[in-house]
């Protein structure tokens, strides 16, 4: 297993490009070339956006290379970028195998017509995301919400720390930048760090890492009772997807499409941590339609993100 970095790649580009429904070599029906067979001993590379850096736990982001370079026999090279949108970047522009994203940058990634879902999670009917306060707080639910409150959402792709969460504040009649302040602190952790320094007032988020409360994990660097949630949010469609290169070889495309399954078990739970919980418990559907992600097109639409003419 090797870990490398790979440059912004035009970041904010490919962001707008994503957020405006863009779907450009689709539309001019440019077909992807076939691909050929890998050489049998290239690595698989796999994107991904850091996931703490605690070097007391073992790093999900390994475990999982270690297991699936055990299930296919080919070393799995990570490759840091910066954030979610870089991780399609890097996909459409054939830098990488692999992503591992959840599922609304998931449906705008598809929706470029660029990218293939490989394997896809459902979601269960737990909520997805919450919004967080600092116990002492004035703010004791939704409805103390003003135009004053800053929130802080973790990216402009991400499900968790922002689709949802802007879903869920629209359901309580609190639409962004009119009733409330918003800002995107650059991730999760970000958010977390902006919330314990009191340079916002609300940061909406996964519901998984408040159940890291008290185990000095970095991801969530409060103990129990530190913080309290406004509500929550509603479930997904979807939960995770690993996406694809559409150029990616056949015989690197049927290995994983047999090893994922078999990675993402129970067995391997504790060796996964936050990436097997991300699964929700669901079982897998294999290279699934596009019409999997329909169901988020009116919430993406609450956030002015058009991804209607997915297919």
């Amino acid at each position: 297993m090797r870990v490398r970095a790979l440059p912004a790649l035009g970041v904010l580009g490919l962001g707008a490009a994503l957020l405006t429904g863009c779907s450009g070599a689709a539309e001019a029906g440019d077909a992807a070339p076939a691909a050929a067979a890998a050489d049998p001993d290239a690595p698989l590379t796999f994107a991904t956006t850091p996931l703490g850096d605690d070097p007391g736990a073992e790093n999900p982001i390994e475990a999982f290379a270690e297991l699936v370079t055990a299930e296919t026999g080919r070393e799995v090279e990570i490759v840091d970028v910066p954030d979610y949108t870089a991780v399609v970047e890097a996909l459409r522009n054939h830098h990488v195998d692999i992503g591992f994203m959840s599922g609304f940058p998931s449906a705008l990634a598809v929706n470029t017509g660029e990218v293939d879902s490989l394997v896809a999670w459902p979601g269960n009917d737990d909520p997805v995301s919450t919004c967080l306060v600092m116990d002492d707080s004035p703010l004791r639910s939704l409805e103390d919400i003003t135009s004053d409150t800053v929130v802080a959402f973790a990216d402009p792709a991400s499900s968790s720390g922002y689709f949802m969460p802007v879903a869920m504040l629209h359901d309580a009649g609190l639409e962004k930048d009119v009733d409330y302040t918003s800002m995107f602190s650059g991730g999760h952790d970000m958010s977390f760090i902006a919330l314990a320094e009191g340079q916002i007032d609300v940061a909406c988020t996964s519901t998984i890492f408040p159940t890291m409360a008290g185990q000095d994990n970095p991801m969530f660097p409060f103990d129990e009772g530190e913080t309290r949630a406004l509500g929550v949010s509603g479930s997904m469609p979807v939960a995770v997807t690993v996406l694809a290169d559409q150029q990616l070889a056949e015989d690197k495309r049927a290995e994983l499409l047999e090893a994922l399954p078999t990675v993402f078990v129970e067995s391997n739970a504790e060796q996964l941590g936050a990436m097997f919980e991300a699964m929700q418990g669901t079982e897998p559907i294999l290279e699934p339609a596009d019409d999997l992600f329909q169901p988020f097109v009116d919430i993406a639409a609450i956030a002015d993100v058009d991804i209607s003419d997915l297919g």
